[in-house]
């Protein structure tokens, strides 16, 4: 499979990477992609027709509580504390014209 990976192959890994790499460079990306893809192969071999499809190897549950209210409206107590209010919102300075 390593010879599958060829020099344009590699320039085009560099140009999509923005990446400038040297000529020993280039020849180490070029093994090291062909034993990826080798590896790659390798797995392929294995069989899996009796195994299920999954996104990930742990359950994923939905963690989140459900949104339910436990104050009420309590807004009289929340605008005691206000500076200025009208009745039934906080009355404060204009920010811009």
């Amino acid at each position: 499979m390593a010879n599958k990976i060829t020099d344009e192959t590699i320039d085009y890994v560099g140009i999509l990477a923005k990446l400038e790499l040297s000529d020993e460079e280039k020849e180490k990306a070029k093994k090291d992609m062909g034993e990826i893809l080798d590896y790659i192969d390798k797995l392929n071999e294995l069989d899996t027709s009796g195994v299920e499809p999954m996104s990930h190897v742990f359950p994923v549950n939905n963690v989140f509580r459900e949104d339910e209210v436990t104050n009420g409206d309590d807004r009289e107590n929340m605008l005691k504390n206000a500076p200025d209010r009208n009745e039934e919102a906080y009355i404060v300075p204009k920010t811009f014209e």
